[in-house]
């Protein structure tokens, strides 16, 4: 069937940045395949994504109010103590969908790990790479409830890929994949790009507060300590961009894609939370790093812990950092470019049947 511009609604959790940084790659993708976008989400994710499209749509939906604990121990009980606000948000997002549905004509759905984000009357589509979600000793549950969830859209998309070497591990993986999973291989907003070296070390930070903030302070002080240039990327959205030198080190608040992708590309190494969209960043451009993880993330814990015992990427937890640790970048083989290529014409005929 011929897509007479077709509306399709794009809706990304916003914990941290990482889920809307990788919707990028998909908006740009509709677009040229003559779909119209409609974004949707809240905080700073929504705020990433309308300075990236300013041209486009957008509509804002309930927050989750996702928070993490100062110490990463209490992460799986104050999950658990704001669950039922989460819930809320959940069902209050289900119902304005409908409404968002019917004002703007919507013919599709992607939503990337907002919950409340389908409709039966129309193609919907959930992006995750944790078909297993992490959280210890209730992994088993908490895999199960999610699976559920996955279960009740038309497809599910894995952005990586279902063979081995693949970068989710048991993550994105099954035992007995379900007939309506697809591996549509990572995805990332950033090209490799023969750029002189500028930097020696790029810092990227994200993810919800109060852990981005303490990050930062941390790698303020520690990396006084470094022999070398470095670009600080903050990952604070604010209205207007601002550029600090202090010695060795540049600040940003923020950077624009294209922005970032300079300076990943000039930059001998990076420095940065063990997030999932971060990982298929750093292997699209086939950068060496050293991971982060945020303290208590069961997901981000395992993914630095797997890519280690693959020989490459070194990591420490949050409280042992020191600017020293970074030598043993050079020990690990860094990752690498999978090679794929997303076949958005055939994902996209979900929206033209």
């Amino acid at each position: 069937m011929e897509n007479k511009n077709k509306t399709i609604l794009i809706a990304p959790l916003n914990w941290g940045l990482g889920h809307a940084t990788r919707c990028i790659p998909i908006i740009k993708a509709l677009e040229s395949h003559n779909f119209i976008p409609v974004i949707a989400s809240d905080g700073v994710a929504l705020d990433l994504l309308r300075k990236e499209f300013p041209h486009l749509q957008s509509v804002e939906l309930p927050s989750y109010n996702i928070e993490y604990p100062k110490n990463g121990k209490f992460f799986k009980m104050k999950l658990l103590a704001n669950s039922p606000k989460m819930i809320d948000a959940i069902l209050s997002e289900k119902k304005l969908v409908k409404k968002i549905i019917k004002e703007y004509a919507i013919d599709g759905v992607i939503s990337d790990n907002r919950l409340g984000v389908r409709n039966k009357k129309i193609p919907s589509v959930f992006i995750t790479h944790q078909l297993n979600v992490m959280t210890g000793n209730t992994t088993w549950l908490t895999s199960k409830m999610h699976q559920c969830i996955i279960n009740k859209f038309d497809e599910c998309w894995v952005p990586d890929v279902d063979t081995a070497p693949n970068l989710t591990g048991d993550l994105g993986h099954l035992d007995k994949p379900h007939g309506h999973i697809k591996y549509i291989g990572p995805l990332s907003r950033l090209h490799k790009k023969p750029l002189d070296k500028k930097y020696d070390l790029m810092v990227i930070l994200s993810g919800p507060e109060p852990q981005r903030t303490m990050l930062e302070e941390k790698l303020d002080e520690e990396l006084q300590h470094y022999k070398g240039r470095i670009v600080f990327v903050k990952g604070k959205i604010e209205p207007e961009q601002t550029v600090a030198v202090r010695d060795h080190i540049t600040f940003y608040n923020y950077m624009n894609s294209q922005q970032l992708e300079t300076a990943f590309n000039e930059s001998e190494s990076v420095l940065c939370r063990s997030g999932y969209t971060t990982i298929m960043d750093l292997a699209q451009l086939g950068k060496k790093a050293f991971f982060i993880p945020t303290p208590g993330q069961y997901e981000q814990e395992y993914l630095a812990k797997k890519l280690k015992k693959e020989g490459l990427v070194p990591y420490c937890k949050q409280d042992t950092f020191k600017s020293d640790k970074l030598l043993e970048i050079d020990l690990y083989r860094g990752l690498k470019d999978l090679k794929t290529t997303v076949t958005w014409k055939e994902l996209f005929q979900l929206f033209l049947k």
